[in-house]
């Protein structure tokens, strides 16, 4: 997930935009719904359709002729992709919130970072049989060490932190709508997933 020169898989996602949605403005930048694979991005996306205009990452890429699909979903170029939004905001059609692990890398004026425990992001990944096996392992140690909210901070964006281990997806959605609707000062730092013995176990354990 670090090396941004080289093309990257996302999984296309219908279009979440339903008829009585806002409208988004084709000037301003929109805002990353980011986190690691099996956080929960495109189910809280799903429930902030109606009042918001939510893209998909890989569907962006389609839509600019950056990406291509693929066996495991669409390969996204991430380089042309960014040029491209950076020449064109509007490019890609309008959107309020652009969702996906790679959404912070592209020109966004800010990004919702969802959190989930590491041990309990890979039994979510387990039960929904996503990736190989070692991919599910690398997503696992993407999130305990802050793969994701590190990345975000490297593009000096607006960072809001959202845990969403235990939580229905309702709530998070609620949580990322009240944000978004009202704004309010970054919030990141509050997850500290090394803090937890049993997240350094499975880690130097190496199980996955």
């Amino acid at each position: 997930m670090t090396a941004r020169s080289a093309p990257r898989t996302a999984r296309p996602r219908p279009s979440h935009r339903l008829a009585r949605g806002r409208r988004a403005s084709r000037r301003a930048r929109p805002v990353a719904l980011t986190g690691t694979p099996g956080v929960g991005k495109s189910a809280v996306a799903g429930v902030l359709a109606p009042r918001w205009t939510v893209v998909e990452v890989a569907d962006l890429a389609l839509r600019t002729g950056t990406g291509r699909r693929t066996r495991r979903g669409v390969l996204v170029d991430l380089d042309r992709l960014r040029a491209a939004l950076r020449r064109d905001p509007a490019a890609g059609g309008p959107a309020d919130v652009v969702v996906g692990h790679l959404a912070h890398l592209l020109p966004v004026r800010e990004a919702i970072v969802l959190r989930c425990h590491p041990l309990a992001l890979g039994r979510r990944l387990a039960r929904a049989r996503r990736g190989t096996r070692r991919d599910r392992a690398e997503n696992v140690v993407s999130e305990a060490l802050d793969l994701v909210l590190v990345e975000a901070l490297g593009e000096r964006l607006p960072v809001f932190e959202v845990d969403t281990t235990g939580r229905h997806v309702a709530e998070v959605a609620l949580e990322v709508d009240r944000h978004l609707r009202r704004g309010g000062p970054p919030r990141h730092g509050r997850v500290r997933w090394l803090a937890d013995p049993a997240v350094t176990a499975h880690l130097l354990d190496g199980t996955g």
